[in-house]
């Protein structure tokens, strides 16, 4: 994670209320509010529904002090402002009266979105992973385009090994356990970095599952929820989508990148990266609980988070899925354009 070098006070997030709130927002936006101060679900960052007096939906995310520095919020902001310009279906933010999309209070940023209801799908039929296809293909050629300034990269040899290091480095693992994990974890970034090489690494979304997606009656997908967007390779962004494993998703892949060469050419010499893009995922995870134990004291997510039997599942994992990574056959490349 890009962090602030010296986090904020984190009681400035737990003092929110909602006079506050609309308070901030009414003079960032300039406009009145309603009452409405509804919480969102939200793991990280605080965010609320609110409604302006014409009756126009607002989002406020209030983003947690010392998770992103200043220039990887704005990278997230401007990828999204591009993407809208270029009519891609995403969910902007507003400007604010001063002309930025960022606001601040007390050394915690907060931005404001238009809210913009839909549903989301876990399985797709032919036609919609072909539209899927399409709309990460245009959202890649508008992050192909140039780099962003703070965002990680995702690769075993830095994203992957910095997570690693921050789990050894804050104990959260229980001594016995320690050495087993440090070294399948040193195995496997060894053994995948080289099939990175030469990898093509632009601004992705990062985080392309079901849930952040949504569909709108009339309209089409929507790309939603750019937290984590990193640099990576575009693979990366529609692995978590598939219904199983890549070799038994074969006519998944095969209708997505038609969707996708529809407007960027997409290297399928990649498609190999997807079962180590998963086992990263899964050191990434355990590094994200690792963050909120530090952070709040508790994971809101995995209950059993830091106790032996987690490491041990952990462990397992992360073994079993390296040596599906060492027994993979060869993905058809099919014709790179």
């Amino acid at each position: 994670m890009n962090r602030a070098p010296e986090p904020p006070s984190r009681t400035v997030l737990q003092a929110l209320n909602p006079d506050l709130i609309l308070t901030l927002v009414e003079k960032a936006l300039g406009v009145r509010c309603t009452n409405l101060c509804r919480p969102l679900a939200s793991y990280i960052n605080r965010v609320y529904e609110l409604e302006a007096e014409d009756h126009t939906g607002i989002i406020v995310k209030f983003y947690r002090p010392g998770r992103w520095s200043t220039a990887a919020l704005q990278d997230e902001h401007d990828f999204l402002l591009e993407l809208a310009a270029q009519e891609v279906p995403v969910i902007p933010p507003f400007r604010l009266l001063d002309g930025t999309t960022l606001g601040s209070h007390q050394g915690m940023h907060f931005a404001l979105f238009p809210k913009c209801g839909g549903r989301s799908f876990d399985e797709y039929n032919d036609d919609q992973w072909l539209e899927l296809g399409r709309l990460l293909g245009r959202t890649h050629a508008v992050g192909s385009t140039h780099a962003s300034r703070e965002r990680i990269t995702l690769a075993p040899d830095r994203s992957t090994r910095d997570q690693v290091e921050y789990i050894l480095r804050g104990g959260f693992i229980p001594r016995d356990l320690r050495r087993a994990y440090e070294e399948l974890t040193g195995t496997l970034i060894a053994e995948i970095s080289p099939l990175f090489a030469g990898t093509e690494m632009i601004r992705i979304h990062g985080d392309c599952h079901f849930a952040n997606l949504i569909h709108r009656p009339g309209e089409s997908f929507y790309l939603i929820d750019f937290d984590d967007m990193a640099i990576g390779p575009p693979v990366q962004d529609f692995w978590m989508l598939l219904p199983d494993y890549a070799d038994q998703a074969l006519v998944e892949i095969d209708l997505f990148l038609e969707g996708y060469e529809t407007f960027r050419a997409f290297d399928r010499r990649t498609l190999k990266l997807i079962e180590p893009l998963r086992a990263m995922r899964f050191i990434h995870y355990s590094a994200w609980c690792a963050h909120q134990v530090a952070e709040d004291g508790a994971s809101p997510v995995i209950p059993d988070f830091g106790t032996p039997h987690y490491w041990q599942r952990e462990i397992k994992d992360l073994s079993d899925q390296l040596a599906r990574i060492r027994t993979a056959p060869e993905q058809s490349t099919g014709n790179i354009r």
